[in-house]
């Protein structure tokens, strides 16, 4: 199984997301581009985080020195993002893979972070809690679909976990598009891999349903 991980924006939680999940399946993980902070990548950190044995990381396809949106990044490195030369690795395992901001970051003139996602994938988007955030997540999920692209579920990343407001969001994100609610990660002081072991736990069962269906 090859899960896409991507968010309804920047800064959303998709790099603690993608860590949970991964060690909630024992994944291997994959982030295809990463723009800026190379010495603490996203990677780097997902590694940090999950605990279990099996779980293989693989290099970048594009590692760029600036933190920007991917296109910025690369033409600054001198370089142009093309989506032939993107070889996805091969594994026997399921296979977590982490987008880079929302899923219409450009990635150069032409392609965005969704034509990274390959028919045979299946998405799961992080949602944060703001204020504009239904919109942002109903415009996501209404591009996937216009993609005929297999949304597994919606993973909630919330500030408050007893907001009334926040609660609101999710239950009119989840009637307007029917979708499944995989989860939710409350505003934790600090994310290690006991945290993360946790939430790995906590969201399994309803992981493994989701991707046989």
């Amino acid at each position: 199984m090859k899960i896409f991980i991507t968010g309804i924006g920047t800064d959303v939680g998709k790099t603690i997301a993608s860590a949970i999940i991964t060690e909630a399946l024992q994944a291997d993980y994959w982030k295809p581009i990463q723009a800026g902070d190379l010495e603490n990548s996203d990677s780097h950190k997902v590694k940090r985080y999950v605990s279990n044995a099996k779980t293989k990381f693989f290099p970048n396809a594009f590692a760029l020195q600036t933190p920007a949106s991917p296109h910025l990044a690369a033409e600054l490195d001198g370089i142009t993002i093309d989506l032939k030369t993107i070889k996805e690795p091969k594994t026997k395992n399921n296979l977590v893979i982490e987008g880079a901001g929302g899923v219409f970051v450009p990635l150069n003139d032409t392609d965005c972070v969704i034509d990274l996602i390959q028919p045979e994938y299946k998405v799961i988007i992080v949602s944060r809690h703001y204020l504009g955030s239904i919109n942002h997540t109903l415009l996501t999920v209404e591009a996937l679909k216009n993609r005929k692209l297999t949304i597994a579920g919606i993973l909630f990343n919330g500030d408050d976990p007893d907001s009334y407001r926040d609660k609101a969001s999710e239950v009119i994100i989840l009637k307007k598009t029917g979708l499944n609610m995989i989860g939710r990660i409350d505003n934790e002081p600090y994310f290690d891999q006991n945290v993360i072991r946790y939430y790995a736990d906590l969201f399994r069962v309803n992981l493994l349903k989701l991707l046989r269906e």
